[in-house]
């Protein structure tokens, strides 16, 4: 591209971009329009813009991803790239990233936003990622020089870095009882709690590889935690659904077709709709909320509540995507943070001494088998450790001959 060539950063409406161009001509909004708004205040946005060009045409990144860069006393929160044409495109030829440890289920005041902005501005390019996938704000493109600065009036404004590399990576959890009638437990005050309890791990990198623990108050998993966390917290109940009959019969009364809609959909095939009754064989229910869902002035939870507890997701990196697998199928709300601790323990203790570099904990349990990870962290196998009980079990029932006679 002649763009840049001489050293000279251009401003993204003076920058001839037709390959993403391309991405603001569909039906979404595009991050590239975002740039080019950030790019009439911002040089590093308009070289961000010419880069990203570049590396379209030649269909290569042109990022040198890595680096030893970060903040005094942390070994995360900085993730370090790096140009590899930054003589083209001098204001990206440093361009790292910070992570913003954020509040508990993204809870934010305008001002607090406004001193982010402002912050970044002084000290970036001006360019956010509202919400990272870990769960951090990301705040992007910023050079060697200002790193320390950042985070010290970031610091002061009252934010701290998350995690990144082999640490813990910042907690995230859904809104929970600050706004969620389903939450069985109060995921924001775990969320803080297991924060603050964990602040060297997450700042300073000491693992195999990330870990990465995500709380939902309820089945519905609104933080994707069965698909994305080393170590997911669902919330639910252990006690029985909770039938509203006049409510059920107003939903039939409405149209809805009860049997059809919410019964033949029950994937543990559990309920059943007479015309008048809904019923519900509880030891079949398989917790997954379709139901509630449906009728939510019919049913609710039952009154018992508390979490289960799985481990090992992840997604596809070295190896395949794995979801979380059941570990302890039901905890009370009130004992969840001492129970997570002793077990978060046992288990970063056998991961510590038999993980591998880069391996997450759910590629250790299948390397080494779910007995010997049980056996390693202390815990007796349960039924609900099974995969799919109804259709797949890993253990069989032979009958004995004098049953067949």
């Amino acid at each position: 591209m002649a763009d840049g060539d001489d050293g000279k950063s251009l401003k993204g409406c003076e920058r001839e971009t037709p390959l993403l161009d391309e991405l603001e001509k569909g039906p979404w909004p595009s991050f590239v329009t975002e740039i080019k708004s950030a790019s009439a205040t911002s040089e590093s946005a308009g070289d961000l813009l010419g880069q990203l060009e570049l590396s379209y045409e030649d269909k290569v990144s042109h990022w040198k991803h890595g680096g030893l860069v970060g903040v005094l006393g942390y070994g995360g929160g900085v993730i370090g790239r790096y140009s590899d044409v930054g003589d083209k495109f001098p204001k990206v030829a440093h361009f790292h990233t910070l992570r913003v440890n954020q509040p508990a289920a993204w809870f934010y005041s305008s001002e607090a936003l406004r001193t982010i902005c402002d912050i970044w501005e002084r000290h970036g390019s001006g360019l956010t990622n509202m919400h990272g996938s870990t769960g951090d704000m990301i705040l992007l493109g910023t050079t060697t020089d200002h790193l320390e600065p950042a985070f010290q009036e970031l610091t002061r404004a009252g934010f701290d870095l998350g995690g990144s590399g082999s640490a813990v990576r910042t907690p995230s959890c859904c809104v929970g009882m600050a706004r969620c009638e389903w939450a069985c437990f109060d995921a924001m005050k775990l969320c803080y709690d297991l924060t603050m309890a964990y602040q060297d791990e997450i700042h300073r990198p000491a693992f195999p590889y990330k870990f990465k623990i995500k709380c939902s108050a309820c089945p519905n998993d609104c933080v994707a935690a069965i698909a994305r966390a080393d170590l997911s917290v669902i919330g639910t109940w252990k006690d029985e659904i909770r039938i509203d009959q006049a409510e059920v019969a107003n939903y039939a009364a409405a149209g809805m077709d009860i049997q059809r809609d919410v019964c033949g959909n029950c994937p543990g095939k559990c309920m059943d709709w007479d015309g008048k009754q809904l019923s519900i064989n509880n030891r079949d229910c398989v917790r997954c909320m379709h139901c509630i869902n449906a009728m939510p002035k019919a049913l609710r939870p039952g009154n018992e509540k508390g979490a289960v507890i799985l481990v090992g997701a992840k997604a596809p990196i070295l190896q395949g995507a794995l979801l979380s697998s059941v570990l302890i199928p039901f905890v009370a709300a009130e004992e969840l943070l001492e129970t997570l601790k002793e077990l978060i323990q046992r288990i970063w203790d056998f991961w510590d001494e038999y993980g591998t570099n880069r391996e997450r904990i759910g590629e250790l349990i299948q390397r080494v088998g779910l007995a010997a990870f049980l056996d390693g962290i202390g815990l007796d196998p349960v039924p609900e450790m099974v995969s799919a009980p109804r259709d797949n079990p890993y253990i069989y029932y032979q009958p004995a001959k004098e049953d067949e006679a």
